[in-house]
C-alpha cells in the first residue's frame, strides 16, 4: 500500500471511531481537556503502530477500543505518581472555545453512561468492561472479546454473567424502594 492509501485508510478509521473513542473516555472523566488530551492520545498510538493493525483479525473499533483502554490504563498510573497535575497542566495543548464546548457537551451526554459505570462498579473488571463494551460502545461481542484479549465464548459468559448480576441489583433496589 503506498504512503497516500494508507493515510486514507487511516483517516476513515479515524473518522468512524474518533466519536466512539471521545465517549468512551467522557465515561471516566468529566474534564474535557482530559478527555481530548487522552484521545488524542489513543489516535497517536493508533497511528504509531498502525503497521500492526490487521483486519483479519479483528476490526479497526475493537482494535482502537484496546488501545484505549491501555491507554486509559497508562493515564490511571501515571495520575497515581506525584507531579503528574504540573506535567500534565505544562505540556498540553489547551482546547479552544469550540473545542471545549463539543466535549462538555459529549461529557454530559454520557452521564448515563458514568452512572451505569458506577451501578457496575461491583461486577468484576472484565465484565464490567464486556458490558460497556457491548452496551455502550456498540461493539459486537466478537469485537468486545477482540478488545479485551479474551476468547468469544469466554466473552458470551462474562456478559450473561453480568447482565445476570446487573437484574439482580435492579431488583434489588426495585424491592427496597
Amino acid at each position: 500500500m503506498r504512503d497516500h492509501e494508507v493515510l486514507a485508510a487511516f483517516e476513515r478509521i479515524y473518522r468512524d471511531n474518533v466519536g466512539a473513542i471521545t465517549r468512551f473516555f467522557a465515561r471516566r472523566c468529566v474534564d474535557p481537556q482530559l478527555v481530548g488530551d487522552l484521545t488524542a492520545d489513543t489516535f497517536v498510538r493508533a497511528m504509531t503502530s498502525y503497521a500492526t493493525f490487521n483486519p483479519a483479525k479483528g476490526s479497526a473499533s475493537s482494535w482502537l477500543f484496546g488501545i484505549a483502554r491501555h491507554t486509559f490504563a497508562a493515564h490511571a498510573e501515571q495520575s497515581a505518581k506525584s507531579g503528574e497535575l504540573v506535567r500534565r497542566v505544562g505540556g498540553r495543548r489547551e482546547l479552544d472555545s469550540d473545542e471545549l464546548a463539543e466535549l462538555e457537551a459529549r461529557i454530559d451526554a454520557e452521564r448515563p453512561g458514568r452512572a451505569l459505570l458506577e451501578r457496575l462498579t461491583e461486577l468484576p473488571e472484565l465484565e464490567r468492561e464486556a458490558v460497556e463494551l457491548v452496551h455502550l460502545c456498540g461493539l459486537a461481542p466478537r469485537e468486545a472479546a477482540e478488545a479485551l484479549g479474551v476468547p468469544k465464548g469466554a466473552m458470551r459468559t462474562r456478559l450473561y454473567r453480568a447482565m445476570a448480576r446487573l437484574r439482580a441489583v435492579v431488583d434489588d433496589e426495585v424491592e427496597a424502594r
